[in-house]
């Protein structure tokens, strides 16, 4: 597998600010900054946007609506792209 910077975050080789992690999933600050509060919901186990919407979505989204909750009370939006035409930056699925 090529490099890739959230499995290396999720290692701990990489730094990032955690705002929450369990077994299956981290949440950490996006270091783009186009909002104020910019969140990335992260699987830690490596796999594609597609793996991720198909098999995981549930997990993912229950903590990204707990994190929007929680960091953005007065209501939140959650995105996601899927693929390079998309913008998608990182080939790790994340939301």
């Amino acid at each position: 597998m090529a490099y890739c910077v959230f499995c290396e975050i999720i290692a701990r080789r990489s730094p990032a600010t955690i705002h929450y992690e369990d077994d299956d999933v981290i949440v950490i600050d996006n270091y783009l900054r186009w909002t104020p509060v910019m969140l990335l919901v992260i699987p830690r186990k490596h796999m594609t946007q597609e793996e991720m919407w198909s098999t995981f979505m549930a997990k993912v989204g229950s903590v990204a609506a707990d994190m929007g909750r929680k960091f953005c009370p007065g209501g939140f939006r959650l995105l996601s792209n899927a693929g390079r035409d998309a913008m998608q930056s990182q080939e790790h699925g994340h939301l």
